[in-house]
């Protein structure tokens, strides 16, 4: 098979690979779509730990069929289509193996770019929002809105009733999301020093030298929730505003999917589905690349040029 391997450079390459098989509880799957992903930037730059560097395969969710089972795994998953996520990474083959407990039920007759453009990125949102209790009415401020996280949190937040103000980097991003149900638009230069303004929750998935002057948009009891770096770790000096303003309770909240367990998730993705169902979420797919061009793929999210959910199409 086709696969991306990581170079010693960090350089994504394509080339052969054996075909993996399913160990004890796990499935194969023929992928049809892999996401791409900051995750996966950072994974090649060496910055996450989960990757194994040169050799490994990126890609931590892809959807496609279910042609072989490992050892006590149903037999009666074979033939369906299912969104894998894989975080021990490679997705960006043309197969690839996930744990059962993994593999999440996609909507029939969807395309496979769509589902995986809600994906990793819905579950993150969608459980991040669910931990901080968002709640009708409150006000939710999005930072990092334009990416993949902050986009379906932007639309999961307004199906939970929120009147949600979208943080992203232009006017023509700002009109797109306020299509998806932002009611505010902030410019990123500008989100920090909005006078007399407060939020109940903010969901980060920016981080960087800029968190705390976000920190101190809280309402009282208002809850702050980190879930992405994409501007790098934020100093110790960044969490000052916990300590400076603990008569307001202030929460802090440091969310990844990775500490979540599997039934939750799965509980999770049925929320999400729903939503999809109810016309209230919808896939935002910015552009389709073949295997060969991974890197191409990868440079677009790194430089943060994508709108929606940039996808491998490996068949």
């Amino acid at each position: 098979m086709k696969a991306v391997i990581a170079t010693s450079s960090g350089d994504p390459a394509i080339a052969d690979a054996p075909e993996p098989s399913p160990a004890p509880g796990q499935v194969r799957v023929d992928v049809e779509a892999a996401g791409v992903g900051y995750v996966d930037v950072m994974a090649l730059r060496g910055e996450y730990p989960a990757f194994t560097g040169a050799g490994a395969v990126p890609g931590v969710e892809a959807v496609g069929q279910v042609t072989a089972v490992g050892q006590d795994v149903s037999e009666g998953l074979v033939g369906q289509r299912v969104l894998a996520l894989l975080p021990g990474f490679g997705a960006f083959a043309e197969t690839a193996v996930a744990d059962a407990e993994l593999v999440f039920p996609v909507p029939l007759g969807a395309q496979a770019a769509d589902v995986v453009a809600i994906g990793v990125n819905a579950l993150v949102a969608e459980l991040a929002l669910h931990r901080v209790g968002a709640a009708v009415g409150e006000r939710v401020l999005v930072r990092g809105a334009g990416g993949g996280i902050g986009m379906l949190a932007t639309q999961i937040a307004r199906a939970r009733g929120a009147e949600v103000t979208a943080v992203t980097s232009s006017a023509a991003r700002g009109e797109r999301l306020r299509a998806l149900g932002a009611s505010h638009i902030v410019d990123r230069t500008k989100a920090s020093t909005l006078p007399g303004t407060a939020y109940d929750i903010v969901v980060d998935t920016v981080a960087g030298p800029e968190l705390g002057k976000h920190l101190e948009l809280l309402r009282p009891n208002g809850r702050y929730v980190i879930c992405g770096a994409a501007g790098g770790l934020p100093d110790t000096e960044s969490f000052a505003p916990l300590l400076r303003n603990f008569h307001t309770s202030p929460s802090l909240y440091a969310f990844s999917l990775n500490s979540v367990a599997p039934e939750d998730m799965q509980g999770s993705w049925k929320r999400v589905m729903a939503l999809l169902d109810e016309g209230r979420v919808s896939a935002v797919v910015d552009r389709g690349f073949a295997l060969a061009e991974a890197e191409d793929a990868l440079r677009r999210v790194a430089a943060g040029k994508a709108f929606g959910k940039v996808v491998l199409l490996p068949r």
